[in-house]
């Protein structure tokens, strides 16, 4: 086994993840229901520039079958478009990428193939993002490219399958709904063969204010000084507002009044021959329009401006973000650990012992090169306990439970899904079971992660203020030593115990794990 250096205490200060210079070039890519989106934008002095856009409308929550698979056309389409992407990518050597999936791909049932497939034409992974998460960054996007304004802004974000709503002040979000109604879906349900009539109209109309109407009041009591909406359905519909009166520059209700009287008129999607409609958005703009006919109506909406930015490039401030000191997901922890009452102070012993095990073990489990390990490990180490704060019977569950189903605004699904699986296996015995899950490498290396904090807890649960002694831990690829100093561990007999049924935990998932007391 490979020599390791012992575990030691160190500033806080230290422990924090060393600034990183931003990269020149960052790329988004937003794996939409309706459309795919890429954005790519140069860094400079502190601003970004945007040098490519690429969007394809690909439909993807059409081809979402009831039972959740998605069908051969609708993936045959997507990957053909991320294959596109992905040589652009590797064109503008973009040095950072992020690449986010939104509702359809948050609907869809045994993914995982398609999700490989897709990475492979991309050549990035994919995150699956919450509706809390999209509407978070579909914020970002718009409050960083509107001007800034005094009073509070209401964003609405219609996607191919779901809405965002979303009330702000200056940059931070203050109330954020996801409502599962899009473009797509809704015209999918009442126009599907294209026809148009007043009956169907309405009764898209009458589906949007039924999902709209749980959430209206609340909205209407925060309240808000002006409304922007964002993205290409919402932009298609203030266009072909304008075209057909060209004094319209606002979206009014009117304006929306007038453009749905000409859809129905037309009768057919196939006679909007307005030029603001291309052909790729017609199939889809009925549904779209009764989306925000109704939103106006429930939320009693004067007008609306246009958005310039949307969730590509909230992707992208959020993306600085994560080099700067500005990483929505440590607010998030922050919070968490506020709200579950969590003792910071154990916590930040637990999140030293980890961050140094990880150190002796990185290279041996290969976890080197890799700064999500280390984000992780700290992010785990923080909300280990938080589960207390529902019951002390079985707190690592609960604590699982609360991760996995939490909006966390910062982190996409897998991120949720590995934290709760690293808080959920960090005591009592050690389950395996839901790993193969998690995306590549985590389905692999999870364990690991686990392991160090299984050890971390163990040698801190006493919540004992004392320093710990220096510790060394080596590994193997599927065993582990733990070195004390002489006399330790007859000076802690229940640590001492606690260890020996560690070493029975770890034996039943296959791993080995020794303690030994060095020599004086």
């Amino acid at each position: 086994m490979r020599p390791a250096s012992p575990v030691r205490d160190s500033p806080k200060a230290d422990r924090e993840p060393a600034a990183r210079p931003v990269p020149d070039v960052l790329a988004a890519v937003d794996l939409g229901s309706n459309s795919f989106h890429m954005v790519v934008a140069r860094y400079s002095h502190g601003q970004l520039v945007i040098i490519d856009r690429l969007r394809e409308m690909v439909r993807l929550a059409a081809g979402v079958a009831e039972n959740g698979r998605i069908d051969k056309e609708a993936a045959a389409r997507a990957l053909a478009c991320l294959q596109r992407f992905g040589q652009r990518l590797r064109d503008m050597r973009a040095d950072s990428v992020r690449v986010v999936g939104t509702n359809a791909l948050r609907l869809a049932h045994r993914k995982q193939a398609f999700l490989e497939r897709a990475r492979e034409a991309l050549g990035h992974p994919i995150e699956i993002i919450s509706g809390m998460e999209e509407a978070r960054l579909i914020y970002a996007g718009v409050a960083h490219t509107m001007p800034s304004e005094p009073g509070r802004r209401l964003v609405v974000d219609i996607g191919g399958g779901s809405t965002e709503m979303i009330i702000g002040e200056g940059p931070a979000p203050l109330d954020l709904e996801s409502l599962q109604m899009g473009c797509v879906s809704l015209s999918e349900r009442f126009f599907r063969d294209g026809k148009i009539s007043a009956k169907r109209m309405a009764g898209a109309r009458l589906a949007a204010r039924l999902e709209l109407e749980p959430v209206q009041a609340a909205f209407r009591r925060r309240g808000w000084d002006r409304s922007a909406g964002s993205s290409g359905t919402v932009r298609a519909i203030g266009e072909a507002i304008r075209e057909l009166d060209p004094q319209a520059l606002l979206i009014t209700p009117a304006g929306l009044e007038r453009a749905i009287a000409y859809v129905i008129a037309a009768g057919h999607v196939r006679e909007l021959k307005l030029v603001a409609l291309t052909e790729d958005r017609r199939p889809v703009f009925p549904g779209g329009i009764a989306i925000l006919a109704e939103i106006f109506a429930g939320l009693n909406l004067k007008e609306m401006r246009i958005a310039d930015g949307a969730m590509r490039e909230g992707l992208l401030y959020d993306m600085v973000g994560r080099y700067t000191d500005e990483d929505a997901r440590d607010r998030t922890v922050r919070g968490m650990q506020q709200r579950y009452h969590v003792d910071f102070t154990q916590a930040e012993r637990v999140e030293v012992t980890a961050l140094n095990f990880l150190e002796q073990t990185r290279e041996t489990w290969k976890l080197q090169g890799d700064p999500v390990a280390d984000r992780v490990l700290q992010w785990a180490a923080r909300l280990h306990e938080i589960g207390l704060d529902v019951s002390h019977s079985g707190y690592h569950r609960h604590g699982a439970y609360l991760l996995e189903n939490a909006d966390m605004p910062g982190f996409s699904r897998e991120e949720q899904r590995l934290l709760a699986r690293m808080v959920g296996g960090h005591r009592r015995k050690l389950a395996l079971e839901g790993l193969d899950e998690l995306v590549p490498p985590w389905d692999r290396n999870a364990v690991y992660l686990i392991i160090i904090l299984r050890l971390a807890v163990l040698l801190h649960r006493g919540h004992s203020s004392v320093a710990l002694s220096p510790i060394v831990l080596s590994a193997a690829s599927r065993s582990l030593e733990l070195h004390f100093p002489a006399r330790w561990l007859k000076d802690h007999p229940l640590t001492s115990a606690d260890l020996q049924q560690e070493v029975d935990y770890l034996r039943a998932a296959g791993f080995r794990l020794r303690v030994f007391s060095r020599a004086r």
